[in-house]
């Protein structure tokens, strides 16, 4: 993937991230500063998701630790276990703040 085509993909993958955090009905408060997307959940506690362009990955930074994302087909999959960008947050939003949430990207 060419660093153009990374750009691209990462920018929707981010828009689509806070559009799903928007709609989930989570007290999850979200704010962007360029390739940064900072989740702000009911305990104050942050959730950290950044493009990071050299390496073609999205990261994710978590009280659970931190998380690498690279593209597979048409999906972002963990490098360590394989598992989907929105299936991981769901996962790691719910457990950080303590109630379920489901992030969808078609939202």
């Amino acid at each position: 993937m060419t660093e153009s085509e990374f750009l691209v993909l990462a920018e929707e993958t981010l828009d689509a991230i806070e559009r799903a955090v928007e709609t989930c009905g989570a007290d999850i408060e979200v704010t962007r500063a360029g390739n940064v997307l900072t989740l702000e959940l009911a305990d104050a506690s942050r959730i950290v998701v950044n493009s990071q362009t050299p390496m073609r990955q999205i990261w994710v930074a978590a009280r659970s630790g931190g998380f690498h994302f690279e593209r597979a087909g048409a999906r972002w999959c963990d490098t360590r276990d394989g598992a989907e960008l929105f299936a991981a947050l769901s996962r790691i939003v719910s457990a950080q703040g303590g109630q379920p949430v489901v992030l969808r990207a078609g939202r």
